[in-house]
């Protein structure tokens, strides 16, 4: 990567450090405190996780389309400050309306300022050429995972709950602000430049017609159609949810397959470095191929690891816990780079937007969902992902691998 690329890489996964660490780690942190101060149930809080999930999912094809126009920085900057707000009323909570109103905020700074605008941002700047750069991203807002616990809790135990809520406030004004700031704008005169590929269409096509058709049929591009970006929703809504739910119940997983519940959460603790190696991987030995290879690849990870686990049980949980996160961690990168090797960057933000609405919604619904498969079969939910984790595979072999320049 060149210098440039080393720079929007490192401003935007620094900022998306403070964007996951805040929108995703806090809810686990302050739902008992929360709940217990203000005289309601800690589902609740996850509740209010979930209404910022599908809001989220609503306004993404809007803030994608909104890139697509102005480019990533005034978006993202508008994210943190749309956060900064939405964390601010969250401490300020004094009852269910308050505190749904400020996850409501929280879920449309989401919709502007996690990965489906930051990879857009990137697409923005460097077109097609974009797939190294989202990955770097992802590699670096891996370490989020590591940013939310740790920080959450030590401001937690010293502050109160209300205090780590102002803090991630304060961290999106005072740190990622300015880095998204820093973001640099889209090339000049993009109108030009469609110009300039509308009249080599328009003359591609007058040339066209003096072939044959079979010297048309060879020279086609094909156009990935609406089964394909069905198959790539699904893909990712399938995958999300499968992330999601074992996110929110692997320690209480893994203590029905006969793992002690303090090694549990220790093992658990292993999703996010294996996500981040599965990330390094990506970068470097499948950075050349089709990003369908490697996703192909990585979507059989966890029905493998699944099955084991099942077979094995409690002395193979790490193993499988780091063969999951492995493939977690290259199928998130998949949600940036696969769109735009099959569709090209030309309206790159809002296609991202109507892709990812399902994940969100798989998100908002995963914990509850795969909470009720557990309590019901115990750890013979895991048929339940390994069978969706085998349907991802099978939809990405029907995707056909071709390339939009």
């Amino acid at each position: 990567m060149t210098q440039h690329v080393y720079r929007v890489v490192s401003v935007v996964g620094l900022a998306q450090i403070v964007s996951y660490a805040a929108a995703n780690y806090l809810p686990a942190v302050i739902a008992t405190p929360a709940s217990n101060e203000l005289g309601f149930s800690s589902t609740t809080i996850f509740a209010g996780f979930s209404l910022s999930l599908a809001i989220a999912g609503l306004c993404g094809p809007f803030m994608g389309k909104l890139v697509d126009r102005i480019g990533g920085r005034p978006v993202l900057i508008l994210s943190n400050l749309i956060f900064a707000s939405g964390f601010t009323l969250l401490g300020f909570s004094q009852n269910l309306l308050v505190l749904l109103t400020a996850y409501a905020i929280i879920g449309l700074g989401m919709a502007a300022g996690l990965f489906e605008v930051a990879f857009a941002s990137i697409v923005r700047i460097f077109g097609k050429n974009s797939r190294n750069a989202i990955t770097g991203v992802s590699l670096l807002a891996g370490f989020a995972s590591v940013a939310g616990w740790t920080l959450s809790v030590y401001v937690a135990q010293r502050y109160g709950w209300r205090g780590v809520c102002w803090f991630w406030a304060g961290m999106h004004v005072l740190v990622a602000l300015p880095l998204n700031a820093l973001l640099p704008p889209p090339p000049a005169a993009p109108q030009l430049k469609n110009q300039e590929l509308a009249r080599a269409d328009s003359s591609e096509s007058r040339h066209s017609t003096e072939l044959t058709s079979d010297e048309q049929g060879k020279q086609a591009n094909p156009k990935p159609g609406i089964s394909t970006t069905l198959l790539l929703a699904f893909v990712f809504a399938a995958s999300a949810f499968i992330g999601m739910g074992l996110m929110s119940h692997l320690p209480r997983l893994l203590e029905n397959l006969g793992v002690p519940l303090a090694v549990a959460f220790t093992v658990g603790a292993l999703v996010g470095p294996a996500q981040i190696i599965g990330r390094i991987l990506d970068f470097l030995f499948l950075g050349r191929l089709h990003p369908l290879i490697g996703t192909r690849l990585a979507a059989l990870a966890h029905p493998i690891s699944a099955v084991a686990l099942l077979i094995i049980g409690a002395p193979f949980a790490a193993a499988a816990v780091v063969l999951h996160g492995l493939g977690n961690g290259i199928l998130i990168i998949s949600r940036g780079t696969l769109p735009l090797a099959l569709f090209g960057a030309q309206g790159y933000g809002q296609r991202q937007g109507w892709l990812m609405m399902p994940s969100r919604f798989a998100q908002a619904a995963s914990p509850f969902v795969f909470g009720l498969a557990l309590t019901a079969w115990g750890e013979n939910v895991l048929w339940l992902t390994c069978a969706l984790g085998l349907s991802i595979f099978v939809a990405l072999c029907l995707i056909p691998a071709t390339r939009k320049a």
